[in-house]
């Protein structure tokens, strides 16, 4: 399947992209195979809504909001993956006095698929995230950082791969250096991994060993550095690798209105994606499979 042809089409609040001249209006709905990736990141505790006095985001926000609005975009399409690419915990009362069990809990609770590791997420040590596994009925992705002396060995995946109606969709996360940016008492002897290397490593692997049609790449490495060019960012990491369709991103709490269009490697079209942080939007992005074409329309909901 040819499936990296993207070019944008049109779209003030979202991005149309599809192969050659094909837009996405020219997509046959009915023979068509469509997948809805549903995304946060950044969420930081924050399970309830903003109070109404909020300066910023009055009555925005909430576990409960966004329960509903998935399960009313899962009830429309039920080919959909829910994903998160970190800082799930801190920031919040909540966190302090739960230490991160009521956060997988409600995310368990909403079905997520799959999520990545952020710096927060070891505030409270590697053992403190380790002992809120149980709580968590999703799987977390890291592939670049290496665990193996640590706790968290073998209960992190590299990598995982879902199969919604026959498309194979391939997930892995990255994560940000976490030396200068994390006590290194809380994340012990876990290694970082250059996340290029790391990322081509892996988009081989889901395009060429597990055949994959979709790969995605969950990251917590920030959206874009204007005053430190070197160092690596999801838009960065897009330039340098090929056979990535989609980052969703997380670190900068970066508002998107819509996915961002960039090139990869080879001059080829991908997506890149965040939603801010505190659970304020939650991110969406279609994709049309028909025959040897794919389309793909992406934008952002305000919960």
């Amino acid at each position: 399947m040819n499936r990296r042809k993207f070019i944008q089409q049109s779209g003030a609040t979202a991005a149309f992209l599809g192969i050659g001249s094909l837009s996405l209006q020219s997509f046959n709905k009915s023979t068509a195979k469509h997948i809805t990736i549903l995304h946060t990141n950044d969420v930081h505790s924050h399970i309830e809504a903003f109070p109404s006095y909020d300066k910023k985001y009055p009555n925005m926000g909430g576990f409960a909001r966004r329960a509903t609005l998935v399960n009313s975009i899962r009830q429309e399409n039920p080919n959909t993956l829910l994903l998160d690419a970190g800082d799930i915990f801190q920031g919040t009362p909540y966190f302090n006095f739960y230490g991160g069990e009521l956060e997988f809990k409600l995310m368990s609770l909403l079905k997520y698929d799959a999520a990545t590791i952020g710096n927060h997420d070891f505030d409270n040590s590697i053992e403190g995230l380790y002992k809120q596994l149980p709580h968590a009925s999703f799987d977390f992705l890291s592939a670049n950082y290496d665990f193996k002396n640590t706790i968290l060995d073998t209960h992190i995946k590299p990598y995982k791969v879902f199969v919604k109606d026959g498309i194979r969709i391939g997930v892995f996360g990255l994560g940000i250096e976490l030396e200068g940016l994390v006590n290194n008492k809380m994340y012990k002897e876990t290694k970082y991994n250059d996340p290029v290397t790391i990322a081509q490593d892996m988009s081989h692997i889901l395009n060429e060993e597990e055949k994959c049609d979709l790969v995605i790449c969950l990251s917590h490495l920030g959206y874009h550095y204007k005053t430190n060019t070197n160092k690596i960012s999801d838009l960065k990491l897009a330039s340098l690798t090929k056979g990535i369709d989609l980052i969703i991103g997380g670190h900068t709490h970066t508002f998107l209105k819509k996915p961002t269009v960039t090139k990869n490697v080879n001059g080829k079209n991908m997506l890149v994606n965040q939603v801010g942080w505190a659970g304020i939007n939650l991110g969406r992005i279609d994709f049309y499979f028909d025959n040897e074409e794919v389309g793909a329309s992406g934008t952002t909901i305000i919960v």
